[in-house]
């Protein structure tokens, strides 16, 4: 793989970054599973918690391959624990159409827009595991499909509408801006502008969420 040596470090903390937000998937999608009622759902929930937690050791695996004294390394996102916290307290008050939004539509599609980026990156540099990169961006558009769909059912049949979800993911954004931009010293040191990838996440939205 044609990593430069100066680039290993950085990486392994964008993948540490990344690795923390599967673990965050893997436990909301569990308690999703035990609020949801349909059966259908609860099966797809109990699905993507099995597979973040793959894609939890598989970013693990690379980050103990790119730089091992670093893997406890993590960047400090004081943005990241907040997300949880409010993630935490939708689950608490059983607002489960707020955490579709909040989970599978707004952090999955931050992850698919960075797992897209760095996919881009590691092809560019021959990185091996090309297969396994695919299935795991292919399961990172299921769950952000699926979250999206939930939201466009909720809304058809008046459970919700746009002006709330809007009003809601606004909330969820701004710690999301903030936790790339806390990033940028490591994006700035792979060559990567922060602000493209912090501008990314809305590609992957509804237009309703962003409008």
């Amino acid at each position: 793989m044609l990593v430069h040596p100066d680039e290993k470090v950085p990486i392994a903390r964008l993948l540490t970054f990344l690795e923390h937000g599967e673990r965050m998937a893997h436990d909301c999608a569990k308690a999703q599973a035990s609020l949801s009622k349909d059966s259908g759902a609860r099966r797809f929930l109990l699905s993507q918690a099995r597979q973040e937690a793959m894609h939890a050791r598989v970013f693990q695996g690379a980050i103990v391959w790119l730089s091992p004294k670093h893997l406890r390394d993590s960047p400090f996102l004081p943005a990241l624990e907040e997300y949880r916290r409010m993630l935490n307290d939708a689950l608490a008050r059983r607002d489960l159409m707020e955490t579709f939004l909040a989970e599978q539509v707004v952090l999955e599609g931050l992850g698919e827009a960075i797992l897209t980026r760095i996919e881009q990156g590691l092809a560019k540099r021959a990185a091996p595991f090309g297969h396994l990169r695919r299935i795991l961006l292919r399961q990172e558009e299921a769950h952000h499909g699926f979250g999206r769909r939930q939201l466009e059912r909720a809304v058809e049949r008046g459970e919700t509408d746009p002006q709330t979800l809007r009003r809601q993911a606004e909330r969820y954004l701004d710690l999301t801006d903030a936790m790339v931009l806390t990033l940028c010293d490591l994006f700035d040191s792979i060559d990567e502008d922060a602000d493209a990838w912090a501008a990314d996440v809305r590609i992957f939205l509804p237009d309703w969420c962003v409008a």
